[in-house]
């Protein structure tokens, strides 16, 4: 008679685990060091699954690969899996600024009105929802809207000499809408702007963050370039709408970041079509854009977004539609998106590493 507990030692369990991947790094769970805590009592073993982001769209395929795996170890007859995650850190940011933020990810365009600031706040409460500890950066000086889409309008009492960011909806928010009137226009030139971007990173108390979501302005201006200059970014979002006019400026956009060195994420397609009460879809904006300039620009594709009205409503009214309504088609399709980008900032931080 064969005695398990000689049989089942940890390298056992490991060498059954080099056979799980994953599809996106394109490497084994235990090479990617996502195997923890590894335990061994009589026929029943726990290990600890860490993945790279809490919001991991591959969270039940790796969970279920894993336990499939042990499972068919002989000798085993228990299986318990214990699944966390911890965000790895961009090393540009550690190496460059002294702000204990994990990863920079900028949400932009090459034209206004793609809804641009709408995937921004909602990426940043998916990723909050998913346990994630998020900021959200308003860098859109000259035309805030984050303080109303996330329905907060003023930043609490600073502390240690630094600004204390607002939160809502597990979101640390920072945006220049909290400290000049509503009607107030800002008229400012290059240095202005630049110098406001630098306070609004390095004179905010952010605190720990996975993830800083920075709202960028419309076109390929000072702006990006500002913040360029003050935080390394991990990463950049381009958001179109499917016409032809909306996919060439978002081109620029695409060119813009790689012109800074910033890692494109991807593309996201917003307000591809629009589903009909008889259930059938008009593609007011065209259709195919969003993914066209993708594999031109050999970037991922991160998804669609459909066009609802209650999306618009949210906004104005400070509860955006993962808020509002989280259970809705376009709700979903912007969780999706959230997690699509997350695992590309993933994919993105980790190469880093090993240059």
């Amino acid at each position: 008679m064969v005695n398990n507990k000689i049989q089942l030692t940890e390298e056992v369990i490991l060498n059954a685990l080099r056979n799980v991947q994953d599809p996106e790094l394109h490497k084994d769970l235990v090479t990617l060091g996502m195997i923890k805590n590894v335990k061994i009592e009589n026929d029943k073993v726990s290990v600890d699954l860490i993945l790279t982001t809490p919001a991991c769209p591959l969270r039940n395929e790796l969970e279920r690969n894993t336990r499939s795996a042990l499972a068919a170890v002989p000798g085993i007859n228990e299986v318990d899996v214990h699944v966390s995650a911890n965000v790895p850190h961009d090393q540009r940011l550690r190496r460059k600024i002294d702000l204990p933020v994990k990863n920079a990810i900028a949400v932009g365009s090459g034209k206004g009105g793609v809804g641009k600031s709408t995937i921004a706040v909602n990426l940043a409460i998916a990723l909050a929802q998913s346990g994630a500890k998020v900021g959200l950066l308003d860098a859109d000086i000259y035309g805030p809207n984050i303080p109303t889409m996330m329905g907060v309008h003023t930043m609490p009492p600073g502390k240690n000499q630094k600004m204390e960011p607002a939160e809502n909806y597990g979101v640390k928010i920072m945006s220049i809408g909290f400290i000049v009137g509503p009607d107030q226009p800002l008229i400012w030139r290059g240095p202005m702007l630049h110098s406001a971007i630098q306070q609004f990173i390095g004179e905010v108390n952010w605190g720990e963050l996975d993830y800083l979501v920075i709202d960028l302005p419309p076109g390929t201006g000072d702006a990006p370039l500002s913040l360029a200059q003050t935080i390394p970014l991990s990463g950049g979002v381009v958001v179109t709408l499917p016409q032809q006019v909306s996919i060439e400026d978002a081109r620029r956009g695409v060119e813009m970041f790689r012109k800074m060195d910033v890692p494109v994420l991807g593309v996201v397609e917003n307000m591809s079509y629009l589903e009909l009460p008889d259930g059938t879809r008009m593609d007011i904006f065209g259709t195919g854009g969003g993914q066209h300039l993708a594999e031109e620009a050999c970037v991922p594709f991160l998804g669609s977004i459909p066009m609802d009205p209650e999306v618009r409503k949210g906004g104005d009214a400070g509860e955006p539609i993962l808020i509002s309504q989280p259970d809705s088609d376009v709700a979903q399709a912007m969780l999706a998106v959230a997690k699509a980008i997350a695992a590309q900032i993933s994919i993105s931080t980790l190469s880093q590493e090993k240059e």
